[in-house]
Parts: structure tokens; sequence; C-alpha cells
């Protein structure tokens, strides 16, 4: 919000109208879920889970489609049970980006298990930056958060409409990551790569427009960002995979970096994009439950396709 200063100890009174109530009851909840035992803070998440898969049924359709499409091999009883333990994930995510925001690095720690830290010190030895390449996992915000708790980097974030709501996750960000950088803002993206920081980057949600291209996602036609490809190009960075997974049991989470990939860009754009979205479907077959299925992954289509929502 213009005139809303992040280090203001007043900042608050800009978000006091009637029409920011329900915001600031919702982040009173959470922050007070987040200084409850961890294993009840996963239940409370379920609990919202279990809600919104009754109530969100224009987001419930948008899975249905989703899994439809994606996992054709699935009975009509299987999909309904992924579904369902989708918006189970989906409310731990809720609670989960409380903890980003507002958990102690103490509480949070012990739920970490980083795996292949030495394939990012690698990548960063070039000097020339290191894009994290990640996906729209429940676990997104938390996993960032873990990594950040020793490994500093800078992350991309999309405006959220309430403005309440970007603002406290502004004020979030700015504590916890380095640097905060506006989805559209290629230049300050570049500037950190060749500052040398690894930037923190999901590129599989449909944007649509000229900066996508059409390459499979489970074998169906999906409009991509190809920006990965251009940006390592551009930079010269080393583009290390990354990938936040809850573990069962709620015993924490797995954060994986995998090898920076080799011959990457190739020079063919069209190759470079479907390369990815083949390494995000290998992650996401082992917890499907953990993907963001809510999203309208499908919405833009190739010239004479209907529209499946």
């Amino acid at each position: 919000m213009a005139g809303v200063h992040s280090d203001s100890p007043t900042w608050w009174l800009h978000f006091t109208g009637p029409r920011f109530w329900p915001t600031w009851l919702m982040f009173a909840l959470l922050w007070l879920v987040t200084r409850l035992p961890y294993r009840w803070q996963m239940r409370i998440g379920e609990l919202i889970g279990r809600s919104a898969w009754r109530l969100a049924r224009r987001r419930r359709h948008i899975a249905e489609v989703n899994l439809r499409l994606c996992f054709p091999q699935l009975d009509d009883r299987e999909r309904c049970e992924l579904v369902k333990a989708h918006f189970l994930s989906l409310g731990k995510g809720v609670v989960e980006t409380a903890l980003c925001w507002w958990g102690r690095a103490s509480q949070l720690r012990p739920k970490r298990v980083l795996v292949g830290r030495e394939h990012l010190q690698e990548a960063l030895a070039a000097g020339k930056g290191v894009i994290l390449l990640s996906a729209h996992f429940t676990t997104l915000e938390l996993g960032g958060r873990l990594l950040a708790l020793d490994t500093p980097f800078h992350v991309l974030y999309r405006q959220h409409k309430n403005p309440l709501f970007e603002y406290v996750m502004q004020r979030a960000r700015k504590r916890r990551f380095e640097k905060a950088i506006p989805r559209n803002d290629t230049r300050a993206l570049l500037a950190s790569l060749r500052n040398g920081m690894p930037v923190w980057y999901a590129p599989d949600q449909n944007h649509g427009g000229p900066r996508s291209v059409f390459v499979p996602f489970f074998g169906i036609p999906a409009a991509t960002l190809s920006a990965t490809a251009r940006l390592a190009k551009a930079s010269g960075a080393g583009v290390v995979p990354f990938f936040q997974t809850r573990l069962p049991g709620n015993e924490g989470y797995l954060l994986t970096l995998c090898p920076a990939l080799g011959n990457f860009p190739s020079g063919d754009l069209q190759a470079d994009t479907a390369r990815i979205n083949r390494l995000l479907e290998d992650v996401i077959r082992e917890v499907p439950e953990q993907y963001l299925w809510v999203h309208r992954r499908f919405k833009t289509r190739p010239q004479g396709e209907s529209y499946p929502y």
C-alpha cells in the first residue's frame, strides 16, 4: 500500500478499516497456532483442510479435473481419496506458511532434513549465481524458510491482492530472506544472479502470454514459463533443482538440493522447458497429494482445444 513503510512502528494504522478485520483475525489465530506443539499444529492444519474440502467446491472441482487429466489410471475412488489427501496437505500448508512467517528458528531447525547442500555450494563456486528451481508444493513457503536458516538467498514473489496480506507477507519475507523480488522485475533478478546470489524461482504455474510455451506436463500440453532457460543464458547461472516435501507421520521436512542441470540451457527453448516439466513430474509422482492441484494448470489451451474447467 502506498505510503506504508515496513520500518514504521505505526504501519498497522493503515489497515484498521472493517474490511481488514477478517484478515487480522486470521493472522491472530494463525500466530497463536504457531505457539502450539507441532503435532497439534498439523492436526489443526488437517482440520482446515477438511473444512476447505467441504466448502471450497470450486477449488475442489479444479483439483479433480487436474488429477483426472494427469493421473488417468486412477479410478474414481482413488481419485477422490487423492483429492481429500490434497486438501489435508493444503490445510497443513496454511499452518506451515504461518510457521514460515512467525515460527522460531529453534522450533523449526529440528524438523529439517537437508540433502545435497554440496550441489548448491559447487554451483555457487562458479561465481555467477544460482537459480534455485522449485515448484508449487504445499510446503513451498516453509521449505524456503528452512533452507534460509543457514543459506542466504533471494526469492521471487507474486503480489497478493489483499493489501494487508501483502504487507504482512512482505515484512515476514524481508526478515527471513536476503531479498524479495517482484515476479516481473527481471532486472533485479539478473542483478542478484550477477552478484553471485542464489535466487529461488518456481516457474510451474500457468501465466500464459508470450513468455510461455506449450510443452507436456503429465502428457498434456501445458503453457509453461520458458524464463528459466532465458535467465540461465542471460546470467550464466547454474540451475539447481530444490524441492521440499513433507515426511511421513508429521516427522518434519525433506529438503533436497539436486545437482545443477547439465547442458542447460541447450539452445532449444522448447526442449529445455519440457525437461523442467519432466523433472517436476518425477518429484510430484512421489508425493502427489503435496503438489498444488487447486491451480488451473491447463487454463491456457492450444488453439482448437477446449477449456477443461
